[in-house]
């Protein structure tokens, strides 16, 4: 997400800093450049002005200090106002005025509702919530049994009135159904529409009167830049909202709508939707999202998935093994079931400050397939060559690469990888980390 605004911003920074000033000039040519970024970025025409406004502003005149360079010190103007752009601190959902607690998700069809929906159950359910869930979309084919299976995989209830002919009927069983059975939130997965028309937003309103929901939450596909903001501008008009959860942000590189919800709706974006998996919903956290549009990366989110994902007892077991010079193929396996439990690789570099940013290491990054041949290959060897990686000769070899489905060529890769992996992980605990840090480090 935002990959080509971070490139961009990132090329006008680098021109600032040969400078020893920032004066007018300099700081309008940076401006100017920085306005087309953020529009080719699809961020909201006026949301634009007013940035480069206030940014220009707050630049031209400022001290330099000794130990901050003009680049470095737009840097930090621009990101203190795209923090305050998108909402300054993080958005809660508000759950506590009673029992269950009714979520109800709107949006046009297409939107992601549903399965957003499940990803939000398994958010609040990892934070101690009793989670149930409800679809009253009586128009679409199969809306109920999509969730069930969602509901299967999250290990989430999901009630299934008997009458689908009344989408407020079927809310109020709901909440009787959650309240009898000791559920504290109740997700309601409302019905949509290509496009805003009375019949749906007549619905909505009866809805919002009959069960007086605790969150109403606006689902918007990030993807629809623009569209999306003006649709959740009209629905906070028509109905009132509460926040916006942007889905498929993973897949949007320009990230304009993420940029002008909070201004222009004045309602705050609470979730983002990173990915396709269950647990790939992130609370929006616009000081880390800064961070990641300017290229600083996100090392606090970073350490909050690793820390849901990584078991402790494993990575003590690890430490180790590390230590004894004795980390197996076991052992890698093991690893990159846990890095794939993290979200794509390519957001996961992105969280680590500067290394978003070298073009030559986001090009060798491996993607999810060379996560999975490599866990064929080792899948595929036996427990006395998983164990002893030495023992495996050419014969071995043709074997492991015929029984995962590669070639000699990929186990070989796998190996020498391998291999490699362990010599670093001996320098580190022989106390060699000040030699890598002087350029020695074994992977080029």
């Amino acid at each position: 997400m935002f990959e080509n605004l971070t490139e961009k911003l990132d090329n006008v920074f680098k021109r600032l800093r040969g400078q020893g000033i920032l004066s007018e000039e300099n700081v309008k040519t940076a401006m100017k450049d920085i306005r087309m970024a953020l529009l080719e970025a699809d961020v909201n025409f006026k949301v634009t002005k007013e940035f480069i406004e206030d940014v220009s502003e707050r630049a031209v005149g400022q001290d330099i200090l000794d130990s901050i360079s003009p680049g470095q010190q737009i840097v930090k103007i621009v990101h203190d106002r795209l923090v305050e752009l998108m909402g300054k601190e993080s958005s809660h959902l508000n759950l506590s005025n009673r029992t269950p607690a009714p979520v109800l998700l709107v949006g046009l069809q297409g939107c992601g509702k549903t399965t957003t929906a499940s990803k939000l159950a398994r958010h609040l359910t990892d934070h101690g919530r009793r989670v149930s869930m409800v679809s009253v979309d009586i128009y679409r084919p199969a809306a109920i049994e999509q969730l069930k299976i969602l509901g299967d995989r999250t290990n989430t209830n999901v009630y299934d009135s008997t009458d689908r002919s009344d989408p407020v009927t079927i809310c109020v069983e709901a909440i009787e159904d959650a309240k009898a059975n000791g559920f504290d939130t109740l997700i309601i997965d409302t019905a949509g529409r290509l496009h805003i028309d009375d019949e749906l937003m007549d619905e909505l309103k009866r809805i919002k009167d009959t069960i007086s929901p605790s969150e109403i939450l606006f689902v918007a596909d990030a993807m629809t830049g623009q569209d999306a903001v003006s649709v959740a501008e009209e629905f906070d008009n028509l109905l009132g909202i509460d926040g916006v959860v942007l889905t498929k942000m993973d897949g949007d590189a320009r990230g304009g709508a993420a940029l002008s919800l909070k201004k222009v709706t004045g309602k705050p974006v609470k979730f983002i939707g990173v990915g396709e998996k269950t647990d790939a919903l992130e609370v929006f956290h616009p000081e880390r999202m800064a961070s990641r549009i300017l290229g600083m990366g996100d090392i606090l989110t970073l350490v909050e998935k690793a820390q849901t994902t990584v078991d402790e007892k494993t990575a003590k077991d690890l430490e180790k093994k590390i230590r004894k010079d004795s980390f197996t193929l076991d052992d890698l396996k093991s690893q990159l079931t846990q890095i794939r439990k993290m979200g794509p690789l390519q957001d996961i570099l992105g969280m680590i400050p500067g290394l978003g940013k070298i073009k030559a290491l986001k090009n060798a990054t491996p993607d999810e397939r060379d996560l999975i041949k490599t866990t064929a290959i080792i899948d595929s060897m036996t427990r006395k060559e998983r164990i002893n990686h030495k023992i495996i000769n050419g014969q071995r070899r043709q074997r492991i690469a015929k029984g995962s489905g590669t070639t000699v060529q990929d186990v070989n890769k796998v190996l020498k990888n391998f291999i490699e992996m362990r010599k670093m992980m001996k320098k580190l605990t022989k106390g060699g980390m000040k030699s890598m840090t002087r350029g020695n480090f074994p992977f080029k």
